[in-house]
């Protein structure tokens, strides 16, 4: 009995686990809401098979909510943009070498008018496809309809089965770039603190700058995180959700261009240095340790920034104030240290100053007092933003706002 209740406790854990993985839960669904769509074109459609229907519900289930709302409309449009050019081009010219030509072309053209991204191509596939058959004006029509169950479907899909909110997955990711940043900086520190030769710095300022490849990665399951968030029931706060984490990242790739700086210059004193060590011994010893600080404060940050738990978030950032603090105090350090280097030799001070500069860059931009200033600066965009985009619901926010005040003041004057 103890066995079977393992088995069904790991079975249920691997079963989560699958829930989770954007990959499994997007074929599930897909799948499901094309066979539905298929089934319910059957009833409807007067063709034998329907395939459009289950083709559009299957392009129009994305991971997210939002995005299978605006893919959906986008799909119809094109479709029904197809079908309309499909109809003028067979009442005008019917079907040659030259009008397929012109049918195309005015297609992909109207796609771009139409806006429907990139649903583009679907505007000639479905101008061909209608304009290919005999009866096109029952032809059309199913069409039509195939697409709309196919919509309506793909929709009811995501609405029942809830896509998950990605914030999870996002947060994974910018932790993981923080703490190859850290890796990095302590590589550096560590063999700045040596004899380096130039070969080893340039290796390390290409590392660098394939961070930045990183960062698009990261910035692909933002960007799906943000979508998961908006239009979602189970979510109370999108807005700031997604300002926290995208202000987060953005942090995250100014530290990571002011890295690729730092990298840079260490390698242009690596050449005038060419043997010799970068720095005299107490001097890297203090470099190791300011780089070793920084980038403990950077996973620190992008846990900071990942963590919604109140408790969790307020340990986060504790230990994230400690830690620049202790960073700033060995950056004046080692500014006091080069300071004295430069006046006994003056010859490498610009590249001493600019370590100092990049380090002192980063520093700031993890200073939760900067952050705290760029979160409110971004959260007051944002909703401008909103209110100018969609004034009546302001408005209307606003009455209910002042409705509620309303009510909640005579019950506290009668209290």
């Amino acid at each position: 009995m103890r066995d079977v209740r393992e088995a069904w406790a790991a079975g249920t854990a691997q079963v989560r686990k699958w829930r989770g993985q954007p990959v499994i839960v997007q074929t599930v669904r897909a799948a499901a809401a094309a066979t539905v769509a298929y089934v319910v074109a059957l009833r409807f459609s007067p063709e034998a098979a329907p395939l459009t229907a289950p083709l559009t519900a299957l392009l129009v289930v994305q991971v997210t909510l939002y995005s299978t709302l605006t893919t959906g409309i986008r799909r119809v449009n094109a479709v029904v943009a197809g079908v309309l050019v499909a109809i003028g081009f067979s009442v005008l010219v019917g079907l040659t070498w030259w009008s397929l030509g012109l049918l195309i072309l005015a297609s992909l053209a109207v796609g771009h008018l139409v806006r429907v991204s990139e649903f583009v191509p679907e505007v000639a596939i479905s101008a061909m496809l209608v304009l290919g058959v005999t009866r096109i004006g029952d032809t059309a029509w199913a069409r039509i309809l195939e697409t709309v169950i196919g919509a309506v479907v793909g929709l009811a899909c995501n609405l029942l089965l809830a896509p998950p909110v990605w914030v999870g997955a996002a947060g994974e990711s910018i932790e993981d770039l923080a703490r190859r940043m850290r890796r990095l900086m302590r590589r550096v520190g560590e063999e700045a603190a040596d004899r380096t030769p130039v070969t080893v710095t340039a290796d390390r300022l290409h590392e660098a700058r394939r961070l930045d490849h990183d960062i698009v990665d990261v910035d692909a399951a933002l960007t799906q995180a943000e979508d998961s968030l908006r239009l979602n029931p189970r979510v109370r706060e999108g807005l700031l959700h997604r300002v926290v984490l995208r202000t987060g990242l953005d942090t995250l790739e100014i530290c990571t261009v002011v890295l690729r700086v730092l990298t840079r210059t260490l390698t242009d004193l690596a050449r005038t240095r060419h043997r010799e060590p970068l720095f005299a011994s107490h001097i890297g010893v203090t470099f190791e340790r300011l780089l070793s600080e920084v980038g403990d404060a950077v996973v620190s940050f992008a846990v900071l920034v990942t963590t919604d738990v109140s408790r969790s978030a307020e340990s986060a950032e504790s230990r994230l104030a400690s830690e620049l603090t202790a960073a700033t105090a060995t950056r004046d350090k080692l500014a006091q240290l080069l300071l004295e280097e430069v006046q006994r030799d003056a010859h490498q001070w610009q590249l001493y100053g600019a370590m100092v500069t990049e380090v002192t860059r980063i520093l700031d931009e993890l200073d939760l007092e900067h952050r705290s200033r760029r979160l409110l600066e971004e959260l007051d965009r944002c909703s401008r933003e909103q209110r100018e985009r969609m004034p009546r619901l302001d408005r209307l926010n606003r009455r209910l706002r002042s409705a509620r005040r309303n009510r909640s003041a005579p019950a506290s004057r009668a209290e």
